[in-house]
């Protein structure tokens, strides 16, 4: 029997990449996850629409640097269009620019390409569970630049974090600041994994926190990290 049962519907996914040589063999890897279905291929952001427009789509793999329309324009189109598309950015680039302007577009996932077919498969399936997963050398940049921008920052302008916070709940924010993925705030606060998505859906909910990216921008305006 199949690791999917019948009840279960896979995940359908539209690979974009300009270039062929990546994007078709990209899309022949995910094809072979018992979960995940490639329905589309798209060589620019164009296509992308297109492709989505024509869905059902639930995550767009997304490369940055395409002709015609970009990713980060893409993916703006697509949660203004398609708010239930997910997108998890795959490129070659790692600086501030492209990552702070794709997930100010709204991506939720953020990957160079040097990942492997596990963390691509991965954070496929935590964008499309609404969740947030971001490279560590892409975390490392995000926390830099978030720092910077907190330190010439002035106390009044800074977001104060709700009252009815528990103890716990800022105990995770405080490691989701420090650029700690799920596992390791579960192993760091002796929890298990399921308790600290929990966690995180009360605190994103409290404050007010529509993804991870925010939520390090909120734990360093907070002091927490």
């Amino acid at each position: 029997m199949s690791e999917v049962s019948e009840q279960q519907q896979k995940l359908r996914v539209v690979v974009a990449d300009d270039q062929a040589a990546v994007r078709e063999p990209l899309a022949a890897v995910l094809g072979l996850s018992e979960d995940i279905e490639v329905v589309a291929a798209a060589a620019d952001g164009t296509e992308v629409l297109a492709a989505v427009a024509a869905g059902p789509v639930d995550v767009v793999l997304m490369d940055l640097r395409m002709p015609v329309m970009d990713g980060i324009e893409t993916t703006r189109r697509l949660v203004e269009q398609h708010p239930g598309v997910a997108v998890v950015v795959l490129t070659t680039f790692a600086d501030d620019e492209s990552i702070l302007g794709a997930l100010g577009a709204g991506a939720r996932g953020y990957l160079t390409k040097n990942a492997g077919r596990q963390d691509i498969t991965r954070a496929i399936r935590a964008a499309a569970a609404g969740q947030s997963v971001l490279d560590r050398e892409v975390q490392d940049r995000l926390l830099a630049s978030v720092r910077t921008t907190a330190s010439t920052a002035s106390p009044a302008t800074r977001t104060a974090l709700p009252a009815d916070l528990t103890p716990r709940e800022r105990e995770v924010l405080t490691l989701i600041g420090r650029g700690l993925p799920n596992r390791g705030i579960a192993e760091k606060l002796f929890i298990s994994e399921a308790t600290v998505k929990t966690h995180i859906n009360n605190l994103f909910a409290k404050a007010d926190i529509p993804d991870r990216a925010a939520a390090v921008r909120r734990a360093i305006e907070a002091g927490l990290a």
